[in-house]
C-alpha cells in the first residue's frame, strides 16, 4: 500500500539537500575569512619579528622571517580551505544519495498503489495525489532551483523519471480498468436470446380516423385531390367568402369561437375551398378533411370535431351528379344495406341545399325518447348542395360556364352510426378501454 509519509520524506530530503548546499557555502565563505584573519595575525607578528630584527641589524633574519610568514600564511588557508570544501562536497554527496534513494522508493510504492486501483475514479484521484499541481512530487520540482549548480541536473532527473514511470503506470491501469468495466457493463448488459419475447402492444386508428380515411380513399379514388389549410381563419375566408357578410343572421348558426384581430377558429373546412379556387382555374376537385370548432356539446356535438368536405367545380354539373356521389359514398361507408335519405336545407353559400340522414342505429325509428335521433329515426350525416353563384364570382369563376356542388360531413357522427356509439363524447375522452375496441 501506498505510504503518504514517502513523499514526505522524499521532499525533506531535497529541502535538505538544498540546506547543505547553503552550509557549504557558508563554510567556504568562514574558510576564505579564517585565511585572511590567521595569516594576517601571522604575518602581524612576523613584521613585528622583522622590524624588532632590523633593529638589532639582523636583517638576514628580519627577511626569513618574512618569508617564512609569507609561507606559512598560504599553507595554513591553502589546507583550511580544502578540507572545508572536501567537507562541503561529501555532505552534498551524501544528500543527494539520500534523496535518489527516497525518491525510488516513493516510485515503487506509488505504482503499487496504481497498480492496486480498483476503479476509474481512483485511479484519478491516484492520479492527482502524484501528479497534480499540489502533490509533493511538483514541490520536489520547485526545490530544484535552490539546490547547488553541480546537483540539480541529478536530482532533477530523477524527479522527472519517477513523473515518467508514473504517468506510464497510470496509462497501463487505466486501459486495463476500461476494459474490465467494460466487460462487466456487457456482461450486465446482455441479453438472454433464449427468452420468449416481451409483447410490445399494438395500437390502431382512432375510429373517427377509421372513417375519415375511408371517405378520402372513396373520394381520390373518384379523382379528387386533399387539400388542407390553417385552423385559425380570416373573418373573410370562414364567412365573407362563403356569402355570409357581416351582420348576416347566418352567421349566428356557426356558434364561432372568436379570437383577437379579426380572427375565429374556423367552423368548418369551406374556407380551404375557398382558397383552391382562388389558387387555381376550374374545374377543382378536392376533398378537405380537418379539425373544426363550435361552441357545442351534447351527445351528438363537441366542441371540437372532425369534418371532411368536398367541392366540384367544373362545366355541367348538376344536383343529380351530387345525389349519385353522396348515395356511393355512404354505402362505400356504411354497408350496401344502409338507408339513407336527402332532405331540403339551407346553407348560405349553397342553393339549393340538402342534408343526408342516415337511419337510427339505436331505435331505428321506434323510440320517440330515443337520446341519439332525438325520436326522428334517422341521424344527420351531412349537408350539400349546388355552390352558390355569388361565391363562384366572388373567386372569379363565370357562374353562367361553370356549375359546381359542395359537401360536408362529420366523420365522428359517421363513425357513431358506423360502430353503433350512443354518445359522440366517448370519442374524445381517450378511455383506452373504449378505444381499444376499435
Amino acid at each position: 500500500m501506498y505510504d503518504p509519509s514517502q513523499m514526505a520524506r522524499f521532499a525533506r530530503e531535497a529541502a535538505r539537500l538544498a540546506d547543505a548546499s547553503k552550509f557549504a557555502e557558508q563554510a567556504r565563505r568562514a574558510a576564505e575569512a579564517a585565511k585572511h584573519l590567521d595569516a594576517s595575525k601571522f604575518a602581524e607578528q612576523a613584521r613585528r619579528a622583522a622590524e624588532a630584527a632590523k633593529h638589532l641589524d639582523v636583517s638576514k633574519f628580519a627577511e626569513r622571517a618574512r618569508r617564512a610568514a609569507e609561507a606559512a600564511k598560504h599553507l595554513d588557508a591553502s589546507k583550511f580551505a580544502e578540507q572545508a570544501r572536501r567537507a562541503a562536497e561529501a555532505a552534498s554527496r551524501v544528500d543527494r544519495e539520500q534523496v535518489v534513494a527516497e525518491a525510488s522508493r516513493f516510485t515503487e510504492q506509488a505504482q503499487a498503489a496504481i497498480r492496486a486501483a480498483k476503479n476509474l475514479a481512483e485511479l484519478e484521484r491516484l492520479r492527482i495525489e502524484y501528479l497534480g499541481r499540489s502533490s509533493q512530487l511538483t514541490e520536489v520540482k520547485k526545490l530544484v532551483r535552490e539546490l547547488p549548480v553541480e546537483a540539480r541536473p541529478e536530482v532533477g532527473g530523477v524527479a522527472n523519471r519517477a513523473s515518467r514511470d508514473l504517468e506510464d503506470a497510470i496509462k497501463v491501469r487505466a486501459e486495463e480498468l476500461a476494459f474490465i468495466e467494460r466487460e462487466a457493463r456487457l456482461r450486465a448488459e446482455a441479453v438472454d436470446v433464449t427468452l420468449p419475447g416481451v409483447p410490445y402492444p399494438k395500437g390502431s386508428l382512432h375510429p373517427s380516423m377509421r372513417v375519415v380515411d375511408e371517405v378520402v380513399d372513396f373520394f381520390v379514388g373518384l379523382g379528387y385531390r386533399v387539400a388542407e389549410g390553417p385552423e385559425v381563419e380570416t373573418d373573410y375566408y370562414n364567412f365573407t367568402a362563403l356569402n355570409i357578410p357581416p351582420g348576416h343572421p347566418a352567421r349566428t348558426m356557426q356558434d364561432t369561437f372568436f379570437l383577437d384581430e379579426g380572427l375565429v377558429l374556423r367552423t368548418h373546412t369551406s374556407p380551404v375551398q375557398i382558397r383552391t379556387m382562388l389558387s387555381q382555374e376550374p374545374p377543382v376537385y378536392v376533398v378537405c378533411p380537418g379539425r373544426t370548432y363550435r361552441r357545442d356539446s351534447d351527445p351528438t356535438h363537441t366542441p371540437m370535431f372532425n369534418q371532411i368536405e368536398g367541392l366540384a367545380v367544373d362545366r355541367g354539373i348538376t344536383l343529380s351528379h351530387l345525389k349519385g356521389t353522396l348515395a356511393a359514398m355512404a354505402r362505400h361507408v356504411f354497408g350496401e344495406d344502409v338507408k339513407v335519405r336527402l332532405r331540403p336545407s339551407y346553407f348560405q353559400f349553397t342553393e339549393p341545399s340538402v342534408e343526408l340522414d342516415v337511419s337510427c342505429f339505436v331505435c331505428g325509428g321506434s323510440d320517440p325518447k330515443c337520446k341519439v335521433c332525438k325520436g326522428a329515426g334517422w341521424l344527420e350525416m351531412l349537408g350539400a348542395g349546388m355552390v352558390d353563384p355569388a361565391v363562384l364570382e366572388e373567386v372569379g369563376y363565370d357562374p353562367e360556364e361553370y356549375t359546381g356542388f359542395a359537401f360536408g360531413m362529420g366523420p365522428d357522427r359517421m363513425a357513431m352510426a358506423k360502430y353503433g356509439v350512443a354518445d359522440l363524447r366517448l370519442f374524445f375522452e381517450g378511455d383506452l378501454r373504449f378505444l381499444r375496441q376499435f
